[in-house]
């Protein structure tokens, strides 16, 4: 990663502080403005009540990694999700997720990417794809 990577992740990492982004407990492993990766281990409280990852879990994953790479890809912009679209291929239950994504379409003010979620033997275990508006934000995250 090189400094300027870095130093948006460092900024990113204050604004999640108390956010559900720290409660969940993910983690930012690759930024890249092609590419983006994150993890999770697997707790508890990440399961639904058949003990499996809650699909919302996959979900939120899926979200933050297309986003943090539609992020990457317009470092000066805010981007938000306009729409997520998910398949669940395999159950996980233990251990840890990896999620990645990559950009596969951008235009002005759009961004379409696609990711991967695996379990820790490399299994497929959702993917989706999300598109990402770009817009002005007046507030403060």
């Amino acid at each position: 990663m090189d400094n300027q990577a870095s130093a948006f992740i460092k900024r990113l990492e204050q604004a999640a502080r108390g956010s559900f982004w720290e409660h969940i407990g993910a983690r930012i492993d690759t930024f890249a403005p092609d590419r983006a990766t994150v993890s999770l281990s697997i707790q508890p409280h990440h399961h639904n009540l058949i003990g499996i990852v809650h699909g919302g879990v996959h979900a939120t994953l899926l979200d933050s990694a297309m986003g943090l790479v539609a992020m990457a890809a317009k470092p000066n912009e805010n981007v938000v999700t306009t729409n997520l679209n998910l398949h669940y291929m395999a159950p996980i239950a233990k251990g840890e997720m990896k999620v990645t994504a990559e950009i596969i379409h951008s235009s002005g003010r759009m961004i379409t990417a696609q990711g991967h979620v695996y379990d820790e033997e490399g299994q497929l275990c959702a993917f989706g794809t999300g598109t990402f508006r770009i817009v002005e934000w007046r507030g403060t995250p």
